[in-house]
Formats: structure tokens, sequence, C-alpha cells
């Protein structure tokens, strides 16, 4: 029975492993003034821990002389979670920077909110406040963006027919991975497994036949949500 349950745990994560999860597409940030402190979130995707760390090194490094850089990320993998708050009151920063992750759902994400302070108090909520702030805006000016488990497609079309393709491809929120003009066009795309069917289905019928999808792979790629 042990072994049997020990699979089943085993399964169960690498199924939900492979379910879509939403993170943020880019590195970025934002700031703004609070009672003439000066708040900076800064944000980027990461897919382990030292990804992470170094990211908050780097913005330590760069803000050497701020009052306090807090962090806060995110991970899909054991899904890890860390904060910081960097010298703030206990629960008054690297919390509510987590917080807003949680919230919004996101893994594979770091946040670093940089204050330098403008000696005003906030106090307690005050900071909690502009804290989760500068995690929600440093987010915001990542974007977030879905993703999910996609195949990988091509394709190879006449020119008369690369204008009406466009729109198929458009219509089922499939990303152009790569095109190529030659003799023909040829387009690599990335779309969701459970619209590989029906995006078929309409090639084949708005082409009258002509043109078939390829397989050549599949991926983890951004989807519209």
């Amino acid at each position: 029975m042990l072994i049997g349950q020990r699979y089943f745990i085993v399964a169960f994560f690498i199924g939900d492993y492979m379910k879509e999860y939403r993170t943020v597409e880019y590195e970025s940030s934002d700031e703004f003034v609070e009672k003439k402190s000066r708040f900076i979130g800064y944000v980027k995707p990461v897919k382990t821990q030292q990804e992470a760390i170094d990211f908050i090194n780097m913005i330590k490094s760069r803000h050497w002389d701020a009052t306090h850089n807090v962090s806060a990320y995110v991970l899909r993998d054991n899904n890890i979670q860390r904060s910081s708050d960097d010298g703030e009151p206990s629960g008054t920063a690297g919390v509510p920077v987590l917080d807003v992750l949680l919230k919004e759902g996101l893994v594979d994400v770091c946040v670093v909110v940089t204050r330098y302070f403008g000696g005003v108090l906030l106090g307690a909520g005050g900071l909690i406040r502009a804290y989760s702030h500068g995690s929600k805006i440093a987010v915001e000016a990542g974007k977030i963006i879905t993703m999910a488990p996609c195949k990988i497609l091509s394709v190879s079309v006449d020119y008369s027919f690369y204008d009406r393709l466009n729109t198929i491809f458009k219509e089922f929120n499939a990303n152009i991975e790569s095109s190529e003009f030659a003799d023909t066009v040829n387009i690599t795309i990335s779309i969701k497994e459970a619209l590989v069917t029906q995006l078929q289905d309409k090639l084949t019928q708005q082409s009258n036949g002509k043109y078939f999808l390829t397989e050549i792979g599949e991926k983890f790629a951004k989807v519209s949500e």
C-alpha cells in the first residue's frame, strides 16, 4: 500500500505541474513616491531559486544606498515561496510583496521593491500598503501572461493564402514562432493542445484540403486568457 500511495502522489504532482500557469512576460519596473519615500518595484520571470537570488542581489547592488530592498519570489518547482523584509518591521514588507504574487496566482516570478526613506514614517499600515502597491505596479509593468502546454506546428502555404492563414491563426490565438518567405511561406506556430484539431479542421475547410499542419514538437508557450 505504501508504494501505491507514493506512486499516486508522484503522479498527481506531475499532472499538476503540466497544467497552465500564470507568470510575467518580461523583466520590468515602475515606481511611485509615498510621503517623500521613493519606492521602485522590479519584477523578473525566473525558473530557479538561484535565478531569483541573482536578481535580488543585482537590484541590491544597483541600489546599494537604498534604505531597504524588500523581495519575494514564487516558483512552480516544488511550490517554493520566499520573502524578505530586509530590515523593515516584520510582516510589513516582504509578506505584502509576496501576497500580491499569490493573489494574482503567479509563479516563476521574483519581485524586489526598493525604498529610499524620505524622512516621514509610514507606520505599519502605511508600509503594508506601500510595499503591496510597489509589488503590484512591478507585476503590471512585467505584463501577466498565461503559459500552457502547446503543440509546435508548421505549415507551408502559397502567398495567395497567407493573409487568410493569418486570420485563421488569430481566430485560434496561435502564436507565430517564425516565418520564412521563400518559394512558399513557411510558418511555425505554437497553440494550445486542445485547439489543434479544431485549427486543422478550419484550415482544411478554408483551403479545400490543400494545406495540413505538421507537428514538430511541444513546449510551454504564452496563450491568450
